[in-house]
């Protein structure tokens, strides 16, 4: 990998268009999706230089910048018949829309991957120096509402294989997954930042709990049980030593809770959970049920919304959980499908205003696994999705083209940008 502490540094005055460089600040500080990137617009130029930055590295080798020689006069057009020019025209438009929804998931993954990193290193610091680590999981709150609080609705995106240790992911799919809904339900900032740092943060006592006892099991003994329950108080105890807010300490403390008054370690009902602890209770369940420590009983995200459905009157606030519903589609991101015209599918994206048409990945012989793409469901009025089935039960070869993910990780990204390309019904 290149050393980029080798680029050039730049004053942020001479700064134009077309460079591209690479913030220093880390993730969290600044509002740009990544830390590497070329500048693209004058409006980049002047959030840089609101951030009172002095100066930047840039990669003179990777930027784009444009000469002030004359521009050549076009060359003529080759004289080619009708049919090829047409089907020259079809590839270069199949490759464009490929390398343009490649660029959406490569750009997901990136901004996961910093924000996992960011994660780990908040679980670092809570043994050394608790306060700092309050610090950073709220900047890195912060960091992810200011990539998510944006105009327009938002895709829930699977991402692929490569989610890193269980701790982290689970961490980040409860807290992403949490925070949009709280968007959903059109919770204020200062709600959303509660609600962001307790559903990062919701597990921690397990650093203190025995490796064998962090994850529940029919097994265990009524000892073992207690063990595995402790990490709620031992969780809220850390979050005293960091010095968290109200708001963060009581989803910690109630994110096993549940509405009937059957959860763990008070035995509350709803009436007295808080608004984020009904939140992070219900996403801690559905990534606990696709996401098990055992990856063969883990449920299709189909079957755990479903299974939540059967529980909803009881276990969890029926408001909250239509609405979770209604965000994450009857088809969840990571569903495996059969579609009305019988092909199987992969839904890798869900816009919550179209629960019934996701974004699917379609299983088409003809088209190598690398050049799908991906069919956007609400375009076609004429398909749709006729049932969800588990991946064992896909057909070998569609399985094999599909791959679909032993481990769901989440993001979110625009519904309309790079990525939205279609593949011909």
């Amino acid at each position: 990998m290149k050393d980029t502490t080798a680029d050039p540094l730049i004053d942020v005055g001479q700064l134009k268009v077309g460079m591209f460089i690479h913030l220093d600040l880390g993730w969290m500080s600044h509002p740009f999706p990544l830390s590497s990137f070329k500048l693209s617009s004058e409006d980049q130029l002047l959030i840089l230089r609101r951030l009172g930055l002095q100066q930047v590295r840039w990669s003179p080798g990777k930027s784009d910048l444009q000469t002030e020689a004359s521009p050549l006069p076009p060359e003529p057009a080759p004289e080619v018949s009708n049919a090829l020019s047409a089907e020259e025209l079809a590839r270069e438009a199949h490759r464009k829309a490929l390398e343009a929804q490649r660029a959406a998931l490569n750009l997901c993954e990136r901004q996961y991957a910093e924000a996992a990193g960011a994660f780990r290193g908040v679980m670092d610091l809570v043994p050394t120096d608790p306060r700092h680590a309050r610090d950073q999981a709220t900047a890195l709150t912060a960091a992810l509402l200011d990539k998510m609080l944006v105009e327009g609705d938002l895709n829930i995106r699977l991402l692929n294989e490569g989610a890193g240790d269980r701790g982290t992911a689970h961490a980040l799919n409860v807290s992403i997954i949490s925070l949009l809904l709280g968007r959903a339900f059109g919770l204020g900032r200062e709600e959303m930042m509660d609600l962001g740092v307790g559903a990062l943060l919701h597990d921690i006592g397990k650093t203190e709990v025995l490796a064998r006892l962090r994850h529940r099991d029919d097994s265990f003994t009524a000892a073992e049980l207690n063990g595995y329950q402790s990490h709620v108080a031992k969780g809220v105890a850390l979050a005293q030593g960091m010095g968290l807010a109200a708001g963060p300490l009581l989803i910690i403390a109630q994110h096993h809770e549940n509405a009937d008054g059957s959860g763990f370690p008070q035995r509350i009902n709803v009436d007295r959970m808080s608004a984020g602890s009904r939140i992070v209770s219900l996403v801690n369940r559905f990534d606990g049920l696709c996401n098990p420590l055992l990856a063969s009983k883990a449920m299709t995200p189909h079957e755990g919304l479903s299974l939540m459905f059967a529980q909803g009157r009881n276990r969890f606030d029926a408001t909250m959980l239509n609405a979770f519903i209604r965000m994450m589609g009857v088809y969840p991101p990571g569903s495996t499908v059969q579609l009305t015209d019988d092909r199987f599918a992969l839904v890798v994206a869900v816009n919550s205003s179209r629960p019934l048409k996701p974004k699917v990945m379609v299983h088409d012989p003809k088209v190598p696994r690398e050049e799908a793409l991906i069919l956007n469901l609400e375009q076609h009025a004429d398909l749709g999705i006729r049932r969800s089935l588990k991946p064992q039960h896909l057909p070998r070869a569609s399985l094999d083209y599909l791959s679909p993910r032993t481990r769901l990780a989440y993001f979110f990204e625009p519904t309309q940008g790079p990525g939205t390309a279609e593949l011909a019904a």
